[in-house]
Parts: C-alpha cells; structure tokens; sequence
C-alpha cells in the first residue's frame, strides 16, 4: 500500500479558501444588517460620504455606522477613498444589494444566514439525537419569506408567471376557483385576488401568524374575494374544488409532500392545472457542484427546510430534492403531463405546470 505524499501548497491554497469562506460568513451577517437598516440603499448612487453622514442620512447610531463600514471596505464591498475617509457603493455592486435590485438583491438572501444561526445548537443536537427543529424556533421566516417572494411576484406573478398555465388567464378573467397550498403571509394570493376580482382565492398554511397576517394584507386591500385557513396540506378536505392549484416554494418544506401532491390532484376538477414554484436544481449531488447556489442551498436544507420537515416525524425532503425527483413524485401523485420552465425575474426557481390530462 503507498502513502500519499502530503501536498504542502495544495494545503496552503486550501486554508486560504477557508479563510475566504469565514470572511465570507462575516461579510453575509453585515449585508444583512446593511439591508435591514437600509445602508446600501442609502450609499447608491451618491457621492463618496463619511461616517458622520451616512449615519445622518439614515437615523442611525454614527458608531455602528463606521464599523460596518469598515468591514464592508475590507471586504471590498464598498470602497473607500484613502485621503478622505470617505465611502462610497460601486453601481456594479449596487446592483446586487440593494432594494432597487428586486430578486437579484444578495444583501436580502444574506438574512437567511443570521436566521439559521439562531438554530445551530438545536441542529448539532439533531446530528446527535435525531428529529428535527420546527417552525416555531424559526421568528423571522415567513416575513423573510414575503419579502423574497415579493420581488418576483410584484414584477412577474400576474403577467409572467400565470400566464406560464395554458388558459388560466382567461378562467381567472371569467372566474374561477384558486386554492394556494402554503401561502404564508398570502401576499401572492392577494395580488392574484386584488388582479382578477371575479376569481375566488383560498390560501392555506400551517402557521396561525402567518395567516393572520395574510387576512390583514387582504383586509387592507379591501378584498372580497379571498380567505385564508391556518390548515394542514396533509388532509385538504377539497375534492374537484379547484380550476387552479398554486404552491410558491412551499412543497419541498411538507412533512409529507407526497400526501399534499395526491391531495392536491383530488383537489382540481378535470381540465385544471397545478402551478408548482421551487428551487431549480438537481436530485443528484453530484449533478449540483456547479450549481451557484448549492453551498448555500443545502444549507438553507439542513437547516431549515429538511428539519421542519423531520420536526413533524416527516420524510424531510428537503430543498435540493431537485426536478427528476419532483417530476416522479408528480407522476406518482397522478400528474400525467408535466412541463418546466424558467422565469427571467426568478434566478432561484424553476416553474412546473402538472395537469392530470
């Protein structure tokens, strides 16, 4: 048997990639921060400004405001000039942090990393122990969620996204039936009320805060035509109910998506159609080490949406469960056509649309 020969600058690069991935880490918890409290937005498109005046023009505390700075210049986020002390955004970089980026703003996805560090122990104690953490251990989820989901759906859901559904513009112009299956903070279901006031929308999720602040989006917007349940997709009452059956980023977090898939095809009467959103990716590892994404989406997986699911005793899919997989499941759950597509405003999912017929 021969022994390798230890590669001493193999190493060396290797460590030097690690400490890019902790700046890295570091530098995702201050982009968060730079896009809660609205640092990027307030550095695009203006001149070169220092602490003092930054911290000015956004209310906050000039302190805070220098170090972050100071590790957004280290991290060659934002650049500084020598003499001055002054700070400025680049607009290549504005174009991915700020709000103004719409779905392609990075500063915005960088929320998911401080959300699941709030869990890590419980993780390290499902690595020993088993079992899953459940939703409630995670507070800021579904508001992070509408807000990613806001910035494709506000663009893209009513003239982009719908219309992906042979006809369903037209049922929803002459009125039908729309069920939502994990609809969070319901504002895709309102924009689709609010857009096509001779439909009638229902909307459905686990979590009770969820809905409620979905009832007061719907309450606020003054619509009629809308409601939402706290229910479990795993036993949907409905049966030839629907003409439409929509799920945005919310099959791969069911305990049993499965059930909810079988559940979903006895909901819709013959000729509807399910419009299933979810992550563009792969089944298989090996098929995903290009994939821009995958260090982070599995992540987000183990983190999050695989132990959500095993907290319920469920299959735990988990995020990257991929299109192969998703068609066969869809197969299995009595879809007999299915075709995927992708959305210009959506660099994250790919768009499936599954008939019975």
């Amino acid at each position: 048997m021969t022994t390798r020969q230890f590669d001493a600058a193999k190493a060396e690069a290797f460590e030097a990639r690690m400490l890019d991935v902790l700046n890295g880490g570091a530098l995702a918890l201050m982009a968060s921060i730079g896009h809660q409290t609205g640092l990027f937005d307030a550095l695009a498109g203006q001149p070169p400004m220092t602490p003092q005046a930054l911290a000015a023009a956004t209310g906050l505390e000039e302190r805070y405001v220098r170090e972050w700075l100071a590790a957004m210049a280290t991290g060659r986020i934002v650049a500084i000039e020598r003499g001055s002390g002054r700070y400025c955004l680049p607009a290549e970089h504005a174009a991915v942090l700020t709000r103004a980026a719409g779905a392609h703003n990075l500063a915005l996805q960088s929320q998911y990393l401080p959300l699941l560090a709030c869990v890590e122990q419980e993780i390290v104690g499902c690595f020993r122990s088993g079992g899953g953490v459940g939703y409630p251990a995670f507070a800021r989820f579904h508001a992070l969620m509408a807000e990613q989901s806001a910035t494709v759906h506000d663009v893209a859901l009513v003239e982009v996204t719908l219309p992906l559904v042979r006809g369903a513009t037209q049922w929803l112009q002459a009125g039908c039936d729309v069920l939502d299956v994990g609809c969070g903070r319901g504002h895709a279901v309102n924009l689709m009320a609010r857009a096509f006031p001779a439909s009638r929308f229902v909307g459905y999720d686990l979590s009770t805060e969820a809905i409620a602040a979905a009832r007061e989006e719907a309450s606020d917007l003054g619509l009629a035509n809308v409601r939402f349940e706290a229910r479990d997709a795993t036993r949907l009452p409905d049966e030839n109910a629907f003409d439409l059956v929509t799920a945005f980023d919310s099959i791969h977090d069911q305990g049993f998506p499965a059930e909810v898939l079988r559940n979903i095809a006895r909901a819709l009467r013959p000729g509807g159609a399910f419009l299933m959103v979810d992550i563009a990716a792969a089944s298989h590892v090996a098929d995903n080490l290009d994939h821009p994404l995958g260090p982070f989406l599995y992540t987000v997986s183990c983190m999050h949406c695989m132990t959500v699911s095993l907290a319920q005793g469920g299959a735990g899919l988990g995020t990257m469960w991929g299109e192969e997989r998703a068609r066969q499941m869809l197969a299995q759950a009595g879809f007999a056509k299915v075709e995927v597509t992708r959305i210009e405003s959506d660099p994250i999912n790919a768009y499936f649309v599954a008939t019975r017929d």
